[in-house]
């Protein structure tokens, strides 16, 4: 067999075999990629008029009209509206049946079948909340559900198949079409090289061929050219030396750089939704001491958006979706870029923390500052939002330090690593507090004595003792701005001085404080908060047991 024919036999399947390899899993990916996003949209949709729905509920049953025919079928008429209009494409259908199977509502001209009925019945009684599949009108469509109890509809976002699943198709045609092509481009090359280099190869072995016929070993292989041919006929003898040399040398990197591979492979594949990539690297030499769980003091910040969701009411889906995005990135990449981990989106709010799994001395320092520049960056997102005519965000931040137990927590088919703990509640409850406050950021004690401790120079404002919902000893909350007005740096200082007149229950004298805060910041709302209460309590001393703590009701 000639070597040109082993050629194409060895290495003609390998091609063929790698090509195939990475156009399946590019097919693969790709297509379950757009599948997924596809789906994901028609989940976000099917939640937004869910929404909706409730919405609408909630305002029969306020205003006492939930048993009203003529109301709940104006409510259900709303929300056929709102899903015509949430539609995106012509073949794109949303339904509602009754539990009996009845067309109830849909935004197309709609007619179903026994058979159809009772086939989508039959799915529905499953509960599933995946995409399914089903005839309806006549069509194969894929579609999501979800049960409204206040209408007893079964709400159903529908998209025919062909349609869902256009874009797949089309990389199915493409991915046939590239490997077709690939593979008879490199059937082709392979016959072209495995010529050129053969050729002269065949010269050289009948050369070779002589030489042992004629049992002459000292014969050599003329040199006949001053080519590829002439230096293989010089180096033949030193050839299979420096080969091999070179063998044992790939073998040996390759080797090392496999384990190194499969060891950066593994600690990234752990850590990069949650750990900065700058702190990969130092867990290369233990990976598993970054999943045991432990307790230890963290920084915890949360933050909100104020009126999400009327903001959401107002904006059309894929509006709301690029603007969080917009958002969701710039404030990420401040507390990544603080040595911050976002632990989790819960909705609109945001939860991280500092100090896991590499503690620095300024944890608490790094989270305020972090606050501080999602205030600033939340006030560029704004100028762009009016820039572009749309809807601007607020948001509130609320700053804990404390004890928390930090570590893989869940279940082995799903782990998080994430922090749970009284004080991850505080921090939850310190965000709640800047509504009724009238404040952005606010921190807890615990965050003011880290700040004092590292002599941290940042202006900080006591504005109460209060003892959130469900805990009954007190904690004092802080503002804090990084910059201060001549104004407001006197303001501060008065107001500081104060609140330790107020605790001390000495109120007369805590009056004049705040009226002097009032007299340099007219529409101070924690000045006059407080002044209220030291004027109620100068006339109705409190009892003796009057720590000056301000229990919440409310979350």
């Amino acid at each position: 067999m000639r070597i040109r024919t082993k050629i194409f036999m060895v290495v003609l399947p390998l091609i063929i075999v790698t090509l195939s390899l990475a156009e399946i899993a590019s097919y693969f990916n790709a297509k379950n990629g757009i599948t997924r996003i596809a789906q994901h949209f028609l989940s976000f949709k099917a939640s937004e008029l869910k929404k909706y729905m409730e919405n609408q509920w909630e305002l029969l049953a306020e205003n006492n009209y939930d048993s009203r025919p003529d109301m709940i079928q104006a409510a259900r008429e709303a929300a056929a509206s709102y899903a015509q209009s949430i539609l995106l494409s012509d073949t794109e259908i949303i339904l509602a049946i009754n539990e009996s199977g009845n067309l109830v509502m849909s935004t197309s001209q709609l007619t179903l079948s026994e058979d159809e009925k009772t086939k989508l019945m039959s799915l529905l009684d499953d509960e599933s909340e995946i995409l399914l599949t089903a005839e309806i009108g006549g069509k194969t469509r894929v579609f999501l559900s979800f049960y409204f109890l206040p209408f007893q509809w079964n709400v159903l976002l529908t998209e025919e198949r062909a349609v869902f699943f256009a874009d797949a198709d089309k990389i199915t045609f493409q991915t046939i079409l590239t490997l077709a092509l690939s593979l008879t481009a490199a059937a082709i090359l392979l016959a072209l090289f495995s010529g050129h280099i053969t050729n002269p190869l065949g010269r050289v072995i009948a050369a070779m061929s002589g030489i042992i016929a004629g049992g002459d070993l000292s014969e050599r292989v003329p040199v006949e050219y001053r080519d590829e041919t002439g230096r293989l006929a010089l180096t033949f003898n030193t050839m299979l030396e420096e080969l091999e040399k070179a063998y044992e040398r790939i073998k040996g990197q390759a080797f090392e750089a496999v384990l190194s591979q499969k060891k950066e492979e593994r600690i990234r594949n752990i850590f990069q939704k949650y750990v900065p990539r700058d702190l990969i690297e130092k867990f290369f030499a233990s990976p598993e001491s970054m999943l045991v769980g432990d307790n230890r003091d963290l920084a915890i910040l949360f933050s909100d958006i104020r009126s999400f969701t009327t903001i959401s009411e107002g904006l059309a889906p894929d509006e709301l979706v690029k603007s969080l995005n917009r958002y969701f990135s710039g404030q990420v990449d401040i507390i990544m870029n603080r040595n911050g981990i976002v632990d989790k989106y819960i909705g609109d709010a945001i939860m991280a923390f500092w100090g896991a799994p590499v503690k620095h001395e300024d944890d608490a320092f790094q989270a305020v500052l972090s606050g501080l520049d999602m205030l600033d960056a939340v006030n560029a997102f704004n100028a762009k939002q009016r820039e572009i005519g749309k809807t601007e965000f607020y948001i509130g931040i609320g700053i804990n330090y404390g004890t928390v137990t930090v570590g893989n927590i869940g279940s082995e088919r799903k782990m998080d690593y994430t922090v749970i703990g009284d004080m991850v509640n505080l921090a939850s409850r310190m965000e709640g507090l800047t509504k009724p406050y009238h404040s952005e950021l606010l921190v807890s004690e615990t965050v003011y004595a880290e700040l004092e401790k590292n002599a941290v120079q940042l202006p900080l404002r006591l504005l109460d003792t209060v003892a959130v919902k469900g805990k009954t000893k007190g904690v004092k909350i802080y503002t804090v701005k990084r910059n201060l007005s001549e104004k407001e740096i006197d303001a501060w200082n008065i107001h500081n001085e104060a609140m330790e007149l107020y605790y001390k229950r000495d109120f007369t004298r805590a009056i004049s404080k705040f009226e002097e805060v009032l007299s340099l910041l007219p529409d101070d709302f924690n000045a006059n908060n407080i002044l209220e209460r030291c004027k109620a309590y100068a006339i109705d001393q409190p009892p003796q047991d009057w720590d000056g703590v301000e229990v919440m009701k409310n979350k």
